[in-house]
């Protein structure tokens, strides 16, 4: 892809990205602030990450099911490293009676939550736990859901459905919610928002979180994209289903950070190293 023509500035309010900070290990910085929510989707495979945003987390819930994969990789082998969860919701059709009394045993005494809702899911009721629990003051906790886009192919759209759904507020008062698919970290960009997503700090080396692949993924309705930062910047650039999308660009080994502009709402996927 090239480069439009050359970049007209707009006057859009500026929104600020660190989504390494989620994972890196914690320091003596300013730690993240966010809430891990298992999905009911097998984790066997990103184990070590996943410990990591675990640790990472203030607060960790688990969709119903969830708790299951959390008990299958740890649990029954006597790992604890998956005890200390806060919360499992749902409608309860789906965790099984073994991960259940595992959870609701002492000293773990998970505080497990019956939300019956035919007409929302065991993520919406999570999210909106989530919401409930930390509201914003001035703003919302953040989100990370470990799900994965692989398997149903309905399973996975309807994961990203979410991230439109809850994902509303231009500004992110609500926190922001991100989506981790064992390879992947995803995100919404609003419209109408200058994005700064810092990708490393310094040059680029073995300690960078994320790999060079980075998706810019129209899913709701056509946008126009501009870009700095990456292999193959745009301006003003259209993208849709069914038209250009631009997937498999490469973020610059001298980049620190990306900016992303779109008139309308865009997915940011970028891909992951893995630990």
């Amino acid at each position: 892809m090239a480069a439009c023509s050359p970049r007209e500035e707009k006057d859009w309010p500026i929104i600020e990205w660190n989504p390494a900070d989620i994972i890196r290990p914690p320091s003596n910085a300013t730690p993240p602030d966010y809430a891990l929510l298992v999905l009911n989707q097998p984790i066997h495979n990103h184990v070590g990450m996943i410990k990591r945003l675990w640790n990472n987390a203030s607060f960790r819930i688990a969709a119903d099911g969830g708790a299951n994969c959390l008990y299958d990789v740890a649990g029954v082998h006597s790992d604890p490293s998956f005890d200390d969860l806060h919360v499992i919701i749902g409608d309860l059709d789906s965790i099984t009676q073994a991960a259940r009394t595992y959870y609701e045993a002492p000293p773990r005494k998970t505080n497990v939550i019956y939300y019956r809702d035919d007409y929302s899911t065991d993520f919406a009721k999570a999210i909106e736990h989530i919401r409930q629990k930390y509201p914003p003051s001035p703003r919302g906790k953040d989100i990370v859901a470990v799900g994965s886009l692989g398997g149903r192919v309905d399973h996975g759209i309807s994961q990203l459905h979410h991230l439109y759904l809850f994902q509303q507020d231009p500004d992110y008062n609500e926190g922001k919610l991100y989506f981790f698919s064992g390879e992947s970290l995803t995100f919404m960009l609003k419209a109408g928002r200058k994005h700064s997503i810092r990708v490393r700090h310094g040059s680029a080396g073995e300690d960078d979180v994320f790999a060079k692949w980075v998706g810019i993924l129209p899913v709701r309705e056509p946008s126009r994209i501009t870009t700095k930062g990456l292999e193959w910047d745009v301006t003003d650039w259209p993208t849709e289903f069914g038209g250009q999308m631009s997937t498999s660009n490469h973020i610059l080994p001298e980049t620190q950070v990306v900016e992303v502009e779109a008139t309308k709402d865009v997915l940011f996927t970028m891909s992951l190293r893995q630990i």
